[in-house]
Formats: structure tokens, C-alpha cells, sequence
């Protein structure tokens, strides 16, 4: 089944992405400790992650173009998010530097065991963009607008936007938030985790929650990742499961996975592949992914994609 969408012949970037960015300090420990233990480290890490961040570089990397919109503080920390995109090659015209401002920042307790992640994060409010801030101009000229709804007044305006200028709009959402069904209803691409669906709809069974999103906000894809086992989407009235890879060499770090899902399946969509092969990449961009620890340390380039994809 091909993806219902034309995309722009006018436009000459890939993907536009707006929304996070982070610094993740990765620590890794034999067992995730239990409340009120203590627990010695393995090994601790520093890295650049970030859910749109890290789709923008895992784009890159598969050979396409892509530019970051989002905002960063004037520490150290920005000093590392930014040198990240800019040493892959994306485009950084409209990313901001906000005077006295933090950059965010994340905490990520891994356990060595099976590379399952809990993740502690704070993004200070002077990252965050308004409605009227929203940096229309940015979008202009690509085909694929991507986004996390953390400004969602922002991603309201940006979507309009999108719609206007005939720009596909993708969204990667895991949580309720305030004016989240308005933005809903101007995705094109709806890809959340695997309990977004109930806490929005409070239905449990996934096919009957990704059958209600369809006829609520209208969007021609919508879908959740299932981790290990693969994801679901639902096309034109048709259900498409994929099995998940093995991670070669075993899992290190789930971090990023879902964020190397989206890279995947917005490659697919842009290089002309089917949507059941758009997901088999996605998969296997996730489990690729989950070589390393980091979110983007183990994205894969597309000959390591195309290798993992004959193997099954």
C-alpha cells in the first residue's frame, strides 16, 4: 500500500523538525534500584538526544535533508546540542540560542540487563515558544513538517501553515496535553506510543483506539510503536502489523528507539516506499539504534539499514 500523500515538488528540504532537544547524561546500572536502595553505576555517559533533535540526525544519516527549529540556552549544554546537529549536517538557520536560559536536560537511569531506560527531564520555561512566536517561515520550504506537541499553541499555528503550503505534517506524541485534539486534527501522520491511545481515548484495545483516531481527527495514517515487538498502523481501513528486529549484539539502550522508529518511517515515505516496507525500516532503525548507548550514538546509515533488512 502506497502512502496517500503527494509531496511537495517545491520544496527542497526533506524534513522540518520543530520541538526538543535535550542533553541526556546516561547512567547505567546492573538493576534499576529499588526505592530508598542504593545501587553502584556501571558506566555514565554524555550525550546529545532529544526526541526531533534525534530524528533530524538519524535523517541525515539515511542520506536525506533535514533542518532543526527549536531553542537552546546559552550554557554548555547548548554549546554541545548544537555543535551535535551542526557536525551531521542539519540545518540550523532557525534553531535559537536564549540568553540565560538552560538548555534541557535529562537524567537516564539504564538497565544493563536488557537496555530498558527511565528518563528524568526539565526544559526551562524561556524555551518555550507561543503561538504568536511560532517561526512560520521555517516550514516554506519542506515537504515533511515533524513535530512533539511540548509548544503546542506553536505547533497549532505551524501545522495551519503546513496545510496551506501542501506540507505533509507528522506528529510523535506519548502524552495528553492541553489543546492536543485540535492539533490532532492537522496531523497527517499520527505515530505515538503505545499508551497514548488509551489516555486519550480510554480504550484500551489498540486497533479499536488507532480505528477512532482515524475517524476523530481524519488523519490518513495513525499508529503506535510496540517496542521489541514491532508496531501497528492503520492506512485506509487496513491494518498494518511489523514485526520488530533482534538488535544486533543484543540491547544496550532503549533510549531514542521511538525517535529512530519516526526516522524509519519518514525515510520511507520520502524515498517512495510502500508503507509496509516504510515500517520494516522503521523497525529496523529502532533496533539498530539500540546498539549503543545514546540516543543517536548507533542511528544507522542506510547500508547498515539495507544489511539488517535483508537479514529477514
Amino acid at each position: 500500500m502506497q502512502f496517500p500523500f503527494k509531496l511537495r515538488d517545491d520544496a527542497e528540504t526533506d524534513v522540518a523538525g520543530f520541538g526538543t532537544n535535550a542533553v541526556d547524561f546516561l547512567i547505567q546500572v546492573p538493576h534499576y534500584p529499588e526505592f530508598n536502595s542504593k545501587v553502584e553505576l556501571t558506566e555514565y555517559a554524555q550525550a546529545a538526544g532529544g526526541e526531533i533533535a534525534t530524528t533530524t540526525v538519524g535523517l541525515r544519516r539515511l542520506g536525506l535533508t533535514a533542518s532543526y527549529i527549536g531553542r537552546f540556552g546559552t550554557d554548555p549544554a547548548g554549546d554541545l546540542g548544537m555543535t551535535s546537529l551542526r557536525d551531521e549536517g542539519v540545518d540550523l538557520r532557525f534553531a535559537e540560542r536564549i540568553d540565560g536560559a538552560d538548555t534541557q536536560i535529562a537524567f537516564i537511569v539504564i538497565d544493563e540487563r536488557n537496555g530498558e531506560r527511565t528518563v528524568i527531564w526539565k526544559r526551562d520555561k524561556r524555551l518555550r515558544y507561543t503561538e504568536d512566536e511560532a517561526p512560520v517561515a521555517a516550514i516554506e520550504n519542506a515537504k515533511v513538517l515533524h513535530i512533539t506537541p511540548h509548544d503546542t499553541r506553536a505547533c497549532i499555528r505551524l501545522a495551519r501553515a503546513a496545510r496551506e503550503l501542501g506540507t505533509i505534517v507528522s506528529i510523535d506524541v506519548d502524552n495528553v496535553v492541553d489543546d492536543i485534539e485540535e492539533l490532532l486534527g492537522l496531523v497527517d501522520v499520527i505515530v505515538a506510543s503505545a499508551e497514548f491511545p488509551s489516555r486519550l481515548l480510554g480504550i484500551s484495545n489498540k486497533r479499536q483506539a488507532l480505528t477512532e483516531m482515524h475517524r476523530r481527527f481524519g488523519s490518513s495514517v495513525v499508529g503506535v510503536t510496540l517496542g521489541e515487538a514491532g508496531s501497528l498502523l492503520l492506512c485506509d481501513g487496513e491494518f498494518i502489523e511489523t514485526p520488530g528486529f533482534e538488535v544486533p549484539g543484543g540491547c544496550k539502550d532503549t533510549t531514542g528507539a521511538g525517535d529512530s522508529f519516526r526516522v524509519g518511517l519518514l525515510y520511507g515515505l520520502l524515498t517512495g516506499e510502500c508503507i509496509e516496507e516504510s515500517a520494516r525500516m522503521a523497525n529496523g532503525v529502532a533496533a539498530l539504534k539500540c546498539r549503543s548507548v545514546g540516543a543517536r550514538t548507533a542511528l544507522p546509515t542506510r547500508n547498515e539499514l539495507d544489511s539488517l533488512l535483508k537479514k529477514k
